[in-house]
């Protein structure tokens, strides 16, 4: 029997979060709030760019922010930079939509596309990549306390 494993190139996350747009926004673009629960990166946006560091303070990601509107939607491009093998890949696409729902919830719909060109990214962040990072962003805003290992 031969099994084949295929990973897709567009990727799709969805998460309800007892959180406001605002919040949420905050959460995910603020250094701050990410490096609880984005495997210690600081991401922060400045001058039209999506700027991460790591733990340490080295270079993780610097790239072009493609759309901006706070707090429903954000656009950027992904290339991870901490592994020169991810880096040599060509860039791909994260879009962040943050709806408002009934009751004080948001729905967050985090899409990881244009992976055709970044195999090794998509096989990276499929699965337990994403939804560890976006597992930690829900229960540090409902909880005010980070995801524990």
């Amino acid at each position: 029997m031969t099994t084949m494993t295929q990973i897709q190139t567009t990727q799709v996350y969805q998460v309800f979060i007892q959180a406001s747009p605002e919040q949420i926004w905050e959460a995910i673009t603020k250094p701050e709030f990410t490096e609880k629960y984005f495997y210690g990166a600081r991401i922060e946006l400045a001058d039209g760019r999506r700027i991460a560091h790591g733990p340490a303070g080295e270079l993780w990601g610097d790239e072009a922010v493609l759309e901006s509107d706070p707090p429903r939607r954000l656009v950027h491009e992904w290339r991870s930079q901490y592994d020169p093998e991810l880096a040599a890949e060509e860039p791909s696409r994260v879009t962040w939509e943050i709806e408002l729902q009934d009751g004080g919830v948001s729905l967050l719909t985090v899409v990881h596309d244009q992976l055709e060109g970044a195999p090794k990214t998509a096989a990276g962040v499929a699965g337990p990549g994403w939804m560890r990072v976006l597992s930690g962003l829900k229960t540090l805003l409902e909880t005010g306390k980070p995801l524990t290992s």
